[in-house]
């Protein structure tokens, strides 16, 4: 009995370091981990709009070309061009998706999209987030709406194609986007200049 005790008593102790441990590590590595998300985002936004940066000095180009115009609780990120961008979230079908868009100044024509997030299937529904399926935006006009297709026909001017074997996450990315886009688009026009 009492080596069943001193057994429980060390299994006890050993969680009891291991999650004083990890909880350590996780109030050591928050801040970091929220300053490097900041960084990827200010690396995007600058990708976005094909502004030329090096990293050692990302925070001085972002600041000096980026004007970020809140209206309510909605940023909208302005290029010396004149292009907008903002951020996206909405949920793919294993967790969320996150990322940010570029758009031109009149909100009908995608310039760029990333995906900074996602919980996707790898090699699947993952394929969301790799470049090659992200170029196929560029310059597709979101007007009426922004279409993922599966068909093998060609492409009218507001769609792209699916992406094979996900079909539900390409679903989903398409009603992230259109969603977004509508809600910071009907934001943007009613804003006061």
């Amino acid at each position: 009995m009492k080596k069943y005790l001193s057994m429980l008593l060390f299994i006890f102790v050993l969680g009891c370091v291991a999650s004083a441990v990890l909880i350590g590590m996780d109030i050591l590595t928050s801040e970091r981990i929220e300053s490097n998300k900041e960084v990827e985002l200010r690396k995007t936004v600058l990708d976005a709009f094909d502004i030329p940066y090096k990293m050692a000095s990302i925070n001085e180009t972002y600041e000096k070309e980026i004007v970020i115009k809140m209206i309510g609780d909605l940023n909208f990120y302005l290029s010396p061009s004149q292009e907008i961008g903002f951020t996206y979230e909405g949920s793919g079908v294993w967790g969320p998706i996150k990322g940010f868009v570029a758009v031109d100044e009149e909100i009908e024509t995608l310039r760029y999209v990333a995906v900074l997030q996602q919980e996707e299937t790898p090699g699947l529904g993952g394929v969301v987030a790799e470049a090659p399926f992200l170029a196929q935006f560029v310059g597709v006009k979101i007007m009426p709406a922004l279409e993922i297709n599966q068909d093998s026909g060609p492409n009218k001017e507001n769609e792209v194609d699916a992406i094979t074997g996900a079909t539900r996450t390409s679903k989903a990315f398409e009603s992230i986007l259109n969603s977004e886009i509508e809600r910071y688009r009907l934001i943007w026009e009613q804003r006061e200049e």
